[in-house]
């Protein structure tokens, strides 16, 4: 794309994605008429899905490109505004589309800790690192980690580090893709995983971040509409207003009523099927004090310090025009992260409210199991076996602890669970295919780059030419993403679990070397070598004893929040060894020193 063209379209993007905004309104509107004209709930499903996923194939496509500065850093010219959206769709994986406020309708109070670790972490991204690794000019998180320590292995070690995180976390949105696509295109959800693969390569393969840039603000925009409207729905239905995010408290409080009559957390006979979770396990608004407290700080501090960590995220800064930019686009991606996770328990509690109330056309708790199994919502997500009832003491009605069902589709259920229009189901599939398929474009890029760039280039094949080099990233990008499908296929954990892994991994590993590396002149390459390998490998050994071994956790510290375990050890190893052994050379401490500086060109050249 010549110059000029390019500075065309980055002064047209305002008008350019306001049309595509009163375009994707159009289309729902065209659904809701076709719905109102009989055509079927699944016609109408796979419209969305596949009229979503194609236009983000043709932003791919036309976003394609062989240069190098284009396809690892989408140029460095993408605007503080659009970057924010860009990057808040990168964040707003399947786990906080899809999976949060499930977590937060069976966990009720505890889960807010996600959202408080999520958004805090951009404080630390903000105040910590962002600006400073734009300053210094990478591509990569492993090419800051190699160039500020120097030396190969611990280039190695941070790629081994990143491919395992974001490996970890890209499973969970293909998983989160093949939940959503076995619904809306009626499959097999082993099928359903292939077919947001193929969705996410389209995107990302041709353009790497120049199109995943510009796709990522159009699934910003479908995913943030796709969750507001069922909220604001079911809020005006349920009497608390078009805006419930300041007045479902009365909600909340009727839950509490509504819990204590129906029993909630008696025990009740017989295994969940399918691994599923009781409707209930806790109660909604309880935040429980002690060991509760605990948990709920330390797995918040976990998920600051992993979003802290997490390469794709920090990339996202690479690709502002300056530092300056780079600031700006932290505090626009905070405002557009707010508005889901905001939105996040207001839905969870609604939605619950639906199915306990039996003033409510949709509750269904206390009414026959016969009458239940009758209704569509309860047979179609039976059917690809995300739900299930067990009428464990055979009085034929069903009572709190006999419904069953994966946390993963309480927001993908939410629509028929409150008898809205089947639009806004194919709607809010459509939205959560957007935020499954947006960090996974982010994801498959952070992985494919630093093995090309970090690996390939700068270890194996210095000479490497830029084709070649592309061709590799590509190849990567297509390996990668089928064999984290292939993982995703069998559904080892939970979407929620994954993504909490993956933050652990990051920050177990990361979170140290990287800070340090900007803050503190003295670290070193075996400071910075020791912290990487013995804090990530402390995290992991505590992950596989206490998931996998049978230990019992200490303190309440279990696999969710095994990186309060890593990165102590991880800080106390880089700096024990930092100060043992020989200190930077000058040249890279005032290397440090002018990261630090706003002003200036970036230490590293453009092709590097």
């Amino acid at each position: 794309m010549a110059n000029s063209s390019r500075e065309d379209f980055i002064k047209n993007l305002p008008r350019i994605y306001g049309l595509y905004t009163g375009g994707f309104v159009l289309f729902i509107l065209v659904m809701a008429v076709l719905e109102q004209l009989g055509v079927g709930a699944a016609t109408i499903g796979i419209l969305f899905v596949a009229f979503t996923v194609v236009i983000y194939a043709v932003i791919g496509w036309l976003s394609r490109t062989m240069q190098v500065d284009a396809y690892y850093v989408a140029g460095r010219e993408v605007p503080p505004v659009f970057n924010g959206m860009a990057t808040a769709a990168d964040w707003m994986s399947g786990a906080s589309f899809v999976a949060l406020a499930g977590g937060i309708y069976f966990g009720g109070h505890g889960y807010l800790a996600f959202v408080v670790g999520w958004t805090g972490g951009y404080v630390l991204v903000n105040s910590l690192l962002a600006p400073y690794l734009r300053k210094f000019g990478c591509y990569t998180v492993p090419d800051f980690i190699g160039t500020r320590y120097g030396g190969n292995l611990a280039r190695f070690i941070a790629t081994v580090i990143l491919v395992v995180a974001s490996f970890t976390y890209v499973t969970a949105q293909i998983n989160a893709s093949g939940t959503i696509a076995s619904r809306a295109l009626l499959i097999p959800f082993e099928f359903g995983v292939w077919f947001g693969l193929l969705g996410i390569l389209l995107c990302s393969m041709l353009g790497g971040m120049r199109a995943v840039t510009w796709t990522q603000v159009a699934q910003y925009i479908v995913l943030i509409i796709a969750y507001l409207v069922p909220v604001i729905w079911m809020s005006n239905v349920q009497g608390f207003g078009i805006i419930p995010h300041f007045s479902y408290g009365d909600a909340v409080n009727r839950i509490a009523e509504l819990e204590a009559a129906w029993g909630v957390g008696a025990a009740a006979g017989g295994d969940a099927p399918f691994g599923g979770v009781r409707i209930l396990t806790t109660h909604h608004n309880e935040p429980g004090t002690g060991l509760a407290s605990w948990k709920f700080i330390s797995l918040a501090l976990c998920m600051m310090a992993g979003t802290a960590s997490l390469p794709h995220i920090l990339m996202r800064y690479f690709t502002t025009p300056s530092v300056r930019a780079a600031r700006k686009s932290v505090s626009w991606s905070l405002l557009f992260i707010f508005l889901l996770y905001f939105t996040a328990p207001a839905l969870a509690t609604l939605t619950k409210l639906q199915v306990l109330d039996p003033e409510l056309a949709s509750g269904i708790i206390g009414k026959s199991i016969e009458e239940v199994m009758a209704l569509d919502w309860i047979q179609n997500w039976a059917a690809v076996k995300f739900l299930a009832i067990s009428d464990f003491n055979g009085d034929g009605i069903l009572q709190v602890n006999e419904f069953f069902m994966r946390p993963d589709i309480v927001v993908l259920a939410t629509p028929e669970i409150a008898n809205l229009p089947y639009v806004i189901s194919g709607l809010v599939a459509a939205g959560g295919m957007a935020a499954a398929m947006s960090t996974a474009d982010g994801l498959l890029l952070a992985i494919a780059n630093a093995l090309s760039h970090d690996l390939y280039y700068k270890i194996i094949d210095p000479k490497a030419d830029t084709r070649t080099r592309l061709i590799v990233a590509r190849i990567l990008l297509i390996v990668i993403g089928a064999l984290a499908a292939f993982v995703a296929s069998f559904r080892l954990t939970g979407i929620l679990g994954a993504v909490a892994w993956a933050f652990d991994f990051a920050a177990s590993g990361l979170f140290f070397p990287l800070v340090l590396g900007v803050w503190w002149k003295r670290a070193n390459r075996a400071g910075a070598i020791a912290g990487m390998v013995l804090g990530f490998a402390a995290g992991s050994f505590y992950l596989y004893l206490v998931r996998f071994a049978g230990m019992d956790p200490w303190l309440g510290i279990d696999h969710l929040r095994f990186a309060i375990i890593g990165m102590p050890v991880s800080l106390v190893a880089m700096v024990v060894v930092s100060l043992a052994t020989e200190e930077p050379d000058e040249e890279t401490q005032q290397m440090v020193d002018a990261i630090r500086d706003p002003s200036g060109k970036a230490i590293l050249s453009r092709e590097h």
